[in-house]
């Protein structure tokens, strides 16, 4: 795997690729089995497959865990390879944003709710980094995980808008044997937290089981919620059922479906969802 640093060595790297299709896997780093489920699919779907690191600053809020992220580089690069990545791009912030950089991406709709409420400018900074990085790339499909379904709405509706001509595939959430979905910010839980933090899929599976039995979707969330309480999370941003594609609230069954949650257990956010 050829391991790369800036712009420059980003271009020549990927002439040396050859001919053949390319897959890109945008990473933040902090690798765990649901990247590496990315390089899977990314191998399936392309005759060679790329990879970025990069811990994009644009996404963190002012009071959020920018500066404590989990940043593993080496350990990281040697899981790519191991993974069978071809190239990775591991640009510096200035390469990314260099000075008197001065453009902001805003998807609006499927930005505005949920996450966009609670983070407000987190989706600019997610749009605006990953339409740099298919520039740079100029992958034939990138893939992202499902764990992450608005931010997949998002860039979906990014690359389509611009006309950037890649592919955005989803991979379905890779999780734990107790059901959690993986995630870079897992490793924040304490013991006793990562063990009551299983309340947050068991809630999603409970709320999916009642609204296909036909309860009313505001008791079957009302007790999804109620349940995240009891098992001692401190915040409950949201617990929603939505439509799959516009990701706007729905009030009873019809078509696809997304439960989707985030709450704050401890010290750490986590976001989950299942299709229904």
């Amino acid at each position: 795997m050829q391991i790369v640093r800036t712009s420059e060595e980003l271009t020549r790297a990927r002439a040396d690729l050859g001919a053949g299709t390319l897959a890109l896997v945008p990473t933040m780093g902090a690798l765990h089995a649901g990247h590496l489920a990315l390089v899977e699919e990314a191998k399936r779907r392309a005759d060679r497959v790329a990879a970025t690191i990069f811990v994009n600053p644009l996404q963190f809020g002012a009071n959020e865990d920018l500066d404590r992220y989990p940043r593993r580089d080496e350990q990281d690069s040697a899981m790519l390879g191991e993974g069978g990545c071809d190239l990775l791009w591991m640009p510096s912030i200035e390469d990314i944003y260099p000075q008197g950089f001065a453009t902001t991406v805003h998807v609006a709709g499927v930005s505005e709710r949920w996450e966009g409420e609670v983070r407000p400018g987190h989706f600019d900074g997610v749009a605006t980094v990953v339409a740099r990085l298919l520039l740079s790339v100029r992958p034939d499909v990138a893939l992202f995980g499902e764990k992450d379904f608005q931010q997949l709405a998002v860039i979906r509706r990014m690359a389509e808008d611009l006309a950037i001509g890649v592919e955005i595939a989803a991979v379905p959430t890779v999780r734990d044997s107790d059901g959690l979905a993986l995630s870079s910010r897992n490793a924040y839980l304490s013991e006793d937290e990562r063990r009551r933090a299983v309340a947050l899929p068991e809630a999603l599976e409970a709320a999916k089981r009642a609204v296909r039995a036909g309860e009313p979707v505001a008791s079957a969330l009302q007790r999804a919620t109620q349940s995240l309480v009891d098992a001692g999370f401190l915040r409950i941003d949201y617990f929603a059922l939505v439509d799959a594609h516009s990701l706007e609230p729905v009030d009873a069954p019809d078509g696809e479906m997304r439960l989707i949650a985030a709450a704050v257990i401890g010290t750490t956010r986590l976001i989950d969802n299942i299709a229904v």
